[in-house]
């Protein structure tokens, strides 16, 4: 209709335009525009209400619709709700059900895989077994071949050792033997000497020997000295507290001696008593009484030379021996048998011995120190050995030494010192020109290549048989051979025989009682290992036997110590390892270890009866730890017993701490030879068989 309109307006608009519209059509045209207005009108009115109409009912279409759409919604969600309901409960149901088989085979699983683990482990363990007992054998196979091969080594290493030792001893030998057959002796004067005797008394035999042999050789004179301990090392000397070595001496024909420590291990009264008997002269510097003041014998002694034919001449030749021992005795010795007595120490030392050459320098041709000191590093930290004495003693021009049992012709710096070893495996010689009055010459001379004198020897065999028949009853017998070395040995680690010794103390102590306050747990056992002086070869066992390894006398004692004074001990007496001390600990009942990696922390000098010693307090703890005791933690604030022998109780070799605990009578001597103790471990316990003490029982561990 609005089209309409709008095309008729046009179409006047034209008309008018072009002029070319009439009254009359105009008239025409005005009615139609009215019946078209008119229709338009109608056309909008009945259009309006069409729209009000269509509104109507698109609104109550609309509202039908929604209320339709709820009702749906609402059906739906009910549905749904149901669905969701009976979802759940299916998921629910189907999730038990789920969870139910999947446990079930969970559990088939876990008894397959229990199964399958079973018969793996089996198998493994089957395997493991047969591969570890193939590779034990192959293992024990190879260990066998390379013991072997280590034994065979070291059998070589020995014998070309000792075929070198051999081939230099022998070069020496045949020089010492040209010397004795081709040489003239005429004009001059021969010293003889001998040290460290220890017991061996048919080596005596060795000395008229060569001092005829010297004498056929035109020597004007012949002199035997000794450096000291003739009273102790075997059963022969040691059952008699010396004296038998006194009587030898003297058969001998000794001119000369001084004393070493194990002179002093019957006690100084006995010593007193046995050198009543001696027909030759002692002489000592450096030990003096404590209530005097003075030496107890001749520090030195001039000997004047006179010609064999002519005894009222004028000496041609002027010797003057000065007697030295080692400080070290006041410890290696039992400080109750020498109370009246001290050593002089360190630079006192020194100074002891150089008033004593001081004292004969002017008026001799020679000074020769006669001394017990050797050369062994444990006493060098304390400059008592022979070198240190003569670099700072001036005035004497040769040595005679003992004590480490060196074998030696001069020191380690060509010092002029001479030492036989031990035991006359040599003969010590010294030549002196009587016309320069000087030592033209010293060696030694091996007493193998020598016949013994009849006499000396008879009376030696004499001495020793009636030993024998009172000690070579078999008591025992041993399936292992037991270690009584020096070193490696009883003075530097843990032995069989220290373990059998020690046991064997701990073993009498407890049989007999008296330390019923303690715990066997807390009884544990301690012995010098210096003490121990000889191995015992597997086969019978004698009575000789037991007292040659144990020949002091010495009797099994207890002190009462705490764990830090046990402490003490073991580091102290382990200060200088992996180098040999007498003071070595071999143990019972301890399970320790020594780190010799570290060094010792030196403290104050042990003091003993107001004396000073020769060893040192140590400043503190780093070298030696105790784990266990008797398999129990150790505590170093519990008391523990030590079952000792008497000399470290009384504070002997390291054992000044035992010492402090014993004088405060905090022990007892229970009076048991310690001899005696471990034949009757050997009988009583062992039944006369050695057979558990192979090897030692590694109650000590040393880290190198």
């Amino acid at each position: 209709m609005k089209k309409l309109s709008i095309l008729l307006g046009v179409l006047l608009v034209i008309a008018l335009a072009f002029g070319i519209v009439t009254v009359s059509q105009k008239g025409d045209l005005q009615k139609q525009v009215d019946t078209l207005t008119a229709a338009k009108n109608d056309a909008e009115t009945a259009l309006t209400a069409a729209k009000n109409d269509g509104e109507a009912a698109l609104t109550a279409a609309k509202e039908e619709a929604e209320a339709a759409l709820a009702a749906a919604k609402d059906e739906a969600e009910t549905a749904l709700t149901a669905a969701k309901n009976d979802g759940e409960a299916a998921l629910a149901a189907a999730k038990e059900e789920a969870e139910a088989a999947l446990t079930a085979a969970k559990e088939e699983l876990e008894t397959k895989v229990a199964e399958l683990t079973a018969a793996k482990d089996e198998a493994v363990a089957a395997a493991k077994e047969e591969a570890e007992a193939a590779a034990a054998a192959v293992a024990e196979e190879v260990e066998a071949q390379i013991a072997a091969l280590n034994s065979e080594k070291e059998e070589a290493e020995k014998a070309l050792a000792a075929a070198t030792d051999n081939a230099a001893d022998l070069e020496g030998q045949v020089a010492a033997l040209t010397k004795l057959l081709n040489a003239d002796y005429t004009g001059k004067t021969v010293i003889l000497h001998s040290n460290d005797v220890h017991g061996a008394l048919d080596g005596y035999a060795y000395i008229p020997t060569l001092r005829r042999l010297f004498t056929n050789m035109g020597a004007e004179k012949v002199l035997v000295a000794d450096a000291g301990d003739f009273s102790q090392g075997t059963i022969y000397v040691s059952t008699n507290q010396g004296a038998a070595a006194i009587d030898m001496m003297n058969a001998a024909g000794y001119n000369v001696v001084t004393l070493g420590n194990h002179e002093f291990d019957f006690g100084y009264a006995q010593l007193l008593e046995n050198l009543t008997k001696a027909e030759f002269k002692t002489i000592c510097s450096n030990v003096i009484v404590d209530e005097t003041g003075e030496a107890i014998l001749d520090s030195g002694v001039i000997v004047n030379f006179v010609p064999q034919d002519d005894p009222e001449a004028e000496p041609y030749l002027k010797v003057a021996f000065i007697g030295v021992e080692t400080p070290e005795t006041a410890t290696k010795v039992n400080p109750g048998l020498i109370k009246e007595i001290h050593f002089t120490t360190f630079n006192d030392l020194y100074t002891c011995v150089q008033a004593s050459v001081d004292a004969v320098r002017d008026q001799v041709d020679l000074v020769i120190g006669l001394c017990h000191l050797g050369v062994d590093k444990e006493s060098a930290a304390n400059g008592y050995r022979s070198i240190d004495l003569l670099n700072h003693v001036n005035g004497i021009d040769f040595v005679i030494d003992g004590h480490s049992h060196t074998v030696m012709t001069e020191g380690e710096n060509g010092e002029p010192i001479q030492s036989t070893g031990t035991k006359f495996a040599y003969v010590g010689v010294i030549v002196i020109d009587n016309e320069t009055k000087k030592i033209e010459d010293n060696f030694l001379v091996n007493t193998a290549w020598l016949i013994k004198d009849e006499a000396v020897a008879a009376k030696a065999k004499e001495i020793m048989d009636a030993v024998d028949a009172e000690y070579n009853a078999v008591f025992a017998t041993s399936e292992v051979d037991l270690n009584g070395e020096k070193a490696p040995g009883n003075r530097t680690e843990e032995t069989n025989l220290g373990d059998l010794i020690t046991d064997a103390m701990v073993w009498s102590v407890i049989k007999e009682g008296g330390i019923e306050q303690l715990e066997p747990s807390q009884v544990v056992g301690i012995t010098n290992g210096g003490g121990i002086r000889a191995s015992i070869n597997a086969g019978d066992v004698t009575m000789k036997d037991i007292n040659t390894v144990l020949p002091f006398g010495n009797t099994v004692a207890v002190v009462y110590v705490t764990g830090e004074e046990l402490l003490e001990v073991l580091e102290a007496s382990t200060f200088c390892t992996p180098n040999p001390v007498g003071g070595y600990p071999q143990t019972s009942g301890i399970t320790w270890t020594l780190d010799t990696t570290k060094e010792f922390d030196q403290g104050e000098v042990y003091t003993l009866n107001g004396k000073e010693g020769s060893y040192f307090k140590p400043a503190s703890i780093r070298r030696v730890t105790i784990e266990k005791i008797n398999g129990q933690d150790f505590d170093p604030t519990a008391t523990y017993a030590v079952v000792t022998n008497n000399f470290c109780a009384a504070g002997g070799d390291t054992y000044n701490a035992f010492a402090r605990a014993y004088n405060e009578g905090s022990g007892f001597d229970t009076g048991i030879p310690m001899d005696e103790a471990v034949m009757a471990y050997v009988k009583d316990v062992l039944n006369g068989s050695i057979t558990d003490y192979a090897a030692p029982r590694g109650s000590e561990t040393q880290i190198k």
